[in-house]
């Protein structure tokens, strides 16, 4: 017992990752790890070390996160519903039902391959695969497990865990999800932008976004692309976010913000925003219309 609850604690943060690829949302990866968590500290007895304890912990998560999956549907970001809105046409409108992707806090300083495969965009394109091919690649591909392993882990033949890994790789190639470079210059191109925000210098901001950026803000359906469209944005649909203030966050890998706009004297909590760079410039503004993420980047509510 003591041995399974000591390797639980060593577990607990990769398996919140794991579980946040599989399931697109920091509340519930959490919740799939606490279960993870509980599940096997009350089978303890029952393991009979036929293979690690490790991999056992890995079935026990997978099948947390396969039960969860089989009860709703894919999280979405939004470009996934549709095409890029023009500013005159922008509408505040929130798709009833919808489940959205959720942000996940990252350490700043985790490793290279983590980063590449913690972010948006390819935890996005993770939720287009079969929960089965879902598992199979993160467990391949990202955490390096051998097919022998994974197949035991799934209960199917080592054949049948390599064709789900090909058709799980087609997928993902076809939306290239693929990890962006990261410039050495990404924090001061980041604090720039922090700076242009909060003064409102809309123009100045707008310089720091390649021409065909993308600015998200689900639950809201509608996106925009193009700076000078996100410039728009800003100064009209958007103008209530002049005088913001941002405190600086890390999730999914990437730079962002805690937004808080100002209510009378003080500033309360609106968005979660995380940014997309691509070489010297922002490719994306990602902001989540969620309070609710505010104590889970450990971001105060005033």
């Amino acid at each position: 017992m003591t041995a399974v609850a000591d390797h639980l604690a060593e577990l607990r943060p990769e398996l919140v990752r794991y579980c946040y690829r599989m399931l697109g949302s920091a509340f519930e990866a959490d919740d799939a790890a606490q279960e993870t968590m509980l599940r096997a500290w009350r089978r303890a007895g029952s393991f009979e070390g036929r293979s690690t304890l490790r991999t056992w912990i890995y079935r026990i998560a997978t099948n947390v996160c396969l039960d969860l999956l089989r009860e709703r549907g894919r999280r979405a970001v939004p470009i996934d519903l549709g095409p890029a809105s023009p500013v005159e046409a922008f509408s505040p409108a929130e798709p009833a039902g919808q489940l959205w992707l959720t942000p996940l806090p990252t350490d700043p300083g985790d490793v290279v391959a983590d980063r590449d495969t913690i972010r948006l965009a390819f935890v996005a394109a993770l939720q287009h695969l079969p929960a089965r091919q879902r598992a199979v690649l993160i467990l391949r591909d990202v955490l390096a497990w051998p097919a022998a392993e994974v197949a035991a882990l799934l209960d199917a033949s080592t054949g049948a865990v390599n064709a789900m890994l090909l058709r799980a790789r087609a997928t993902l190639a076809a939306r290239a999800a693929t990890g962006s470079a990261v410039s050495g210059d990404e924090q001061a191109l980041v604090a720039r932008y922090a700076d242009a925000f909060q003064r409102y210098d809309v123009d100045a901001l707008v310089t720091l976004l390649h021409d065909d950026a993308v600015q998200t803000m689900p639950p809201i359906a509608a996106w925009i692309r193009g700076a000078g469209e996100i410039g728009r944005f800003l100064l009209g649909p958007g103008h209530e976010c002049r005088d913001s203030r941002l405190l600086p966050i890390t999730g999914n890998a990437m730079p962002g913000h805690g937004h808080y706009r100002r209510h009378g004297d003080r500033w309360r909590p609106w968005a979660i925003q995380l940014i997309e760079v691509r070489g010297d410039r922002i490719a994306g503004l990602h902001t989540f219309l969620d309070v609710r993420l505010f104590p889970v980047f450990g971001l105060p509510t005033v």
